[in-house]
């Protein structure tokens, strides 16, 4: 699985486009801004964009949708919460499947209640649920520290420490992490009871 990590708009917004490198079948993961990078990586590279993959609804993620949909005839997964407009429903468990790959479907809300990470081949992209060094504002309509709590801790905690985190923003020292250098350097993954985490959250 080959990832193309673009940085994109004024908000350090990162889109990825994951490749399934024995069959050029990929999936684009939250389009927003710079779509001509992202349609000339794809013409460059002859790929094939089986869906559009929303790692949650907020703008900065959805807006370049309905324009990558129109061009590569790709349609829109997100996942059962999202009250935006899509063509296929995903929920916990569920997998996204393009050539010979897959990415296992995490509901992990917290920023956002309709916000997934999706996992698989090493790999993790996150949207806003973690990032390099903090994870997503829980200020927003459907914010929860409390659930934002169980998501880092009971879902990605628990993931092997060598898988590679890619995340809906480039807020880090790096762009790219590890979980269990999350773990170790992340102030949000350190130990601490849901309690002192709301806290924390403010």
């Amino acid at each position: 699985m080959k990832v193309h990590q673009i940085q994109v708009g004024n908000m350090q917004n990162f889109t990825y486009l994951v490749v399934d490198e024995d069959t050029s079948e990929a999936i684009i993961i939250d389009p927003s801004w710079d779509l001509i990078e992202l349609e000339m990586i794809i013409k460059r590279n002859d790929l094939k964009i089986k869906y559009v993959v929303n790692t949650h609804h907020h703008f900065d993620h959805t807006l370049g949708n309905e324009a990558m949909s129109d061009s590569t005839n790709a349609p829109i997964i997100q996942h059962e919460y999202s009250e935006l407009k899509h063509d296929i429903t995903v929920k916990d468990g569920d997998f996204i499947e393009f050539g010979n790959s897959k990415l296992k479907v995490f509901h992990t809300p917290g920023h956002s209640k309709d916000s997934i990470c999706l996992v698989g081949d090493g790999k993790i992209f996150s949207g806003d649920t973690l990032f390099v060094g903090n994870c997503g504002r829980i200020d927003l309509p459907g914010g929860s520290a409390k659930e934002l709590y169980h998501s880092l801790f009971d879902v990605l905690y628990s993931l092997d420490d060598n898988m590679v985190l890619y995340s809906g923003h480039n807020y880090g020292p790096s762009e790219v992490s590890t979980i269990g250098q999350e773990k170790i350097t992340n102030h949000v993954m350190q130990k601490r009871t849901e309690q002192q985490f709301v806290e924390m959250m403010g």
